[in-house]
């Protein structure tokens, strides 16, 4: 039974009962493997091990390195230090890394040789460095860096006296996309690609002008570059537009070698460098659209798709170096998949817990790489742990784990973490919805809870029986947690995603209520004390809720839309929002925009409604979160705004917003709680 006295144990200390619960100083000892690479010889793995810096509120990564060679594996750190280091990348022949080090705000593209593990600066990144790329002899690295451009100068004023004290210059703003989220008001400039000597010099610029160039970096043999771009003059107009091209790095000029109205992405070179792998799918103006994996072939310009009979969105993908296969991730039903296909589209599914690579929500993630050999490594998770590193051996059908990291046991094998039972519940038009609860840990039998149902963002995204932070916190505070994923989650294939095209919110409220009185049934919960929270799609989903119904004693809403129309003419992509979750702008059909607003619904709420936002947050504007407040104000609702200083709408980037977020939540649903009270 929630309390004070829990509540503030839960958060701020440890809490002995057999085995202690996991708190809010847990967050900054957790760790989780990342970006693993594999050596061209299949000897050797470094990857990414991130954790979180207390003292600077962040979380950092280090390279570690696993050696195949000894037995058992020898795993040890390889570069460390006072900053954050990623991106690893191994040279041809296997005798040099290159990677990403950011200290004391300065970024550098740096060079390890393995046989002295000796680093070598090789350029200064001032904005960062994306896309590191071997040339295929090993002599140059390419990678995309953003590049400032000329802004707007203000008008002149009078000339400001000596040690006079004047207001900050007037911002003039002319860009289409002018604010991102989590990267403040946009420079003028493009994400441009430079090439550099791999033993050191300076950069050289190969591309000019307004076209972004973003994603994978592909050499061919000739010492031309495949990448991706948006070739149209109004690219910001259109936003899920790209194509393939091939760029001379001697002389910056581009040959756009696809043309499909839609994306094509990331491409990778096979093996015998006649063909580009890539991910995308044609514009057809849906809410979401499945990205499938194709192959292109150089010589003919014939592309041909590998996964689409699959019906699931492809994520990231590599070449086997030594078979042809093209190995690729997947959600399937909230599970990330790892699986490899031929050019015969056959799919062979190698693992089914990827994850692990985000810690607040549980959100599908994950990253792997595959080497020679068979020899394959990739993070994996589950309800009770963040990601680790697996590396396995696969033969076939055959995966035989040759070693797996175990970077959280010294924090979390002493913790009570419940698990996360799967449950499903019919739903209007005959639909399966999918979901997981998760118990408080001194859960015994008969007991029975109050339960927070915990709604995902996107709208187009999904949960699974991953680890969260959020939910273990919830549940050692003695609530039961329930995340479902109600029509429109991806990983169920298109249909069932764009069943909330153009209809959203819709029927995936009443998904909601049918997971929620599935897990009634179920007999652990306590109907009399239903709390509700979401955050983004998931906010706006809580909002809706809140106008629909008052089975739930409190409600918070994170970082949501209100209003479709102000939601749409203030978001950093609103040049997409409009044109592919609505059919008309707001001003030629208001009232499809009015009537999917929670605030249209707002005369109808008297639950309890707390409103959570960043005050840095471009992607859903704090503006939609004060409309909300003043109208439930207006309404005498019991209400509060919390505003998280400069959080963007990523609120679990840095630790300690992760945990106010958290700890405001619980607080609320406290405060509206009759039964927890003496």
């Amino acid at each position: 039974m929630p309390n004070v006295t829990l509540l503030i144990a839960v958060l701020l200390t440890t809490v002995a009962s057999g085995q202690d619960l996991f708190t809010a100083r847990d967050v900054f000892d957790l760790e989780h493997a990342n970006n693993p690479a594999i050596s061209p010889d299949a000897t050797r793995v470094v990857y990414q091990r991130v954790s979180g810096d207390i003292m600077h509120d962040r979380f950092v990564s280090e390279l570690w390195m696993v050696d195949l060679g000894s037995t058992p594996p020898h795993h040890r750190p390889l570069v460390q230090g006072g900053g954050s280091y990623g991106q690893p990348v191994w040279s041809p022949s296997g005798d040099r890394l290159a990677f990403t080090a950011s200290e004391q705000g300065e970024r550098q593209i740096r060079v390890l040789f393995l046989d002295s593990l000796q680093q070598m600066r090789v350029a200064a990144t001032p904005s960062g460095a994306g896309s590191l790329a071997w040339s295929r002899d090993g002599r140059t690295l390419a990678f995309t860096m953003f590049v400032e451009g000329e802004s707007p100068a203000p008008a002149a004023l009078p000339e400001k006296p000596d040690s006079a004290q004047w207001a900050p210059p007037v911002r003039i703003v002319e860009k289409i996309i002018y604010r991102n989220d989590g990267g403040g008001y946009a420079q003028d400039g493009a994400q441009q690609v430079f090439v550099v000597p791999a033993d050191g010099g300076t950069p050289r610029q190969v591309t000019t002008g307004d076209t972004d160039f973003g994603g994978r970096i592909a050499w061919i043999p000739d010492g031309r570059l495949v990448v991706s771009i948006n070739p149209d003059e109004d690219a910001d107009y259109d936003p899920v537009e790209s194509s393939l091209a091939i760029l001379d790095p001697a002389t910056g000029e581009t040959e756009t070698i696809t043309d499909r109205d839609g994306v094509e992405g990331n491409p990778a070179l096979s093996p015998d460098a006649k063909s580009v792998a890539f991910t995308g799918y044609e514009d057809r103006g849906l809410g979401n659209h499945t990205s499938v994996l194709s192959v292109l072939d150089l010589a003919s310009g014939q592309m041909r798709p590998l996964t689409e009979s699959l019906d699931r969105s492809v994520g990231d993908f590599e070449w086997a170096p030594d078979t042809g296969r093209v190995w690729f991730t997947y959600s399937d039903h909230g599970i990330g998949r790892l699986a490899s296909t031929g050019r015969d589209g056959r799919v062979v599914v190698h693992a089914t817990d990827l994850g692990g690579t985000t810690l607040g929500r549980p959100y599908s993630s994950g990253a792997f790489d595959v080497g020679p050999k068979g020899l394959c490594a990739y993070t994996v998770t589950n309800p009770t742990r963040p990601g680790d590193l697996v590396i396995a051996r696969v033969d076939g059908t055959r995966t035989t784990e040759l070693f797996r990291t175990e970077l959280n046991e010294d924090v979390l094998a002493h913790k009570n973490l419940p698990n996360a039972e799967r449950i499903t519940a019919a739903s209007v038009g005959g639909l399966e919805v999918e979901g997981w609860i998760v118990l408080p840990p001194d859960h015994q039998p008969g007991d029975k809870h109050p339960m927070i149902l915990e709604i995902h963002g996107g709208p187009f995204a999904n949960y699974g029986p991953r680890f969260s932070a959020e939910v273990q916190l919830y549940a050692a505070a003695g609530y039961a947690v329930l995340y479902a994923n109600p029509r429109g989650s991806t990983s169920y294939g298109a249909a069932f995603a764009n069943e909330i095209h153009h209809n959203y919110p819709g029927q995936d409220y009443d998904d909601l209520m049918a997971i929620t009185d599935a897990a009634i049934a179920k007999g652990d919960i306590d109907a009399d004390r239903l709390f509700v929270t979401g955050g983004s799609g998931g906010g706006v989903l809580t909002a809706w809720i809140v106008g629909k119904t008052d089975r739930f004693k409190a409600a918070v809403v994170a970082k949501p839309v209100i209003n479709w129309t102000s939601f749409v003419l203030t978001a950093d992509m609103y040049t997409y929002f409009p044109t592919y979750w609505f059919s008309e702008m707001p001003w030629e059909d208001q009232d499809q925009y009015w009537r999917r607003s929670p605030l249209s619904l707002v005369g109808n709420v008297t639950t309890p409604t707390m409103l959570l936002t960043g005050e840095s947050d471009y992607r859903t504007p704090i503006s939609e979160s004060e409309q909300y407040y003043q109208a439930l104000r207006l309404r005498r609702v019991p209400t509060r705004m919390v505003r998280i200083p400069e959080a963007s709408h990523g609120i679990a980037s840095r630790p300690s917003h992760m945990l106010a977020k958290v700890a405001e939540i619980l607080r609320w649903f406290e405060e509206h709680d009759e039964s927890s009270k003496p």
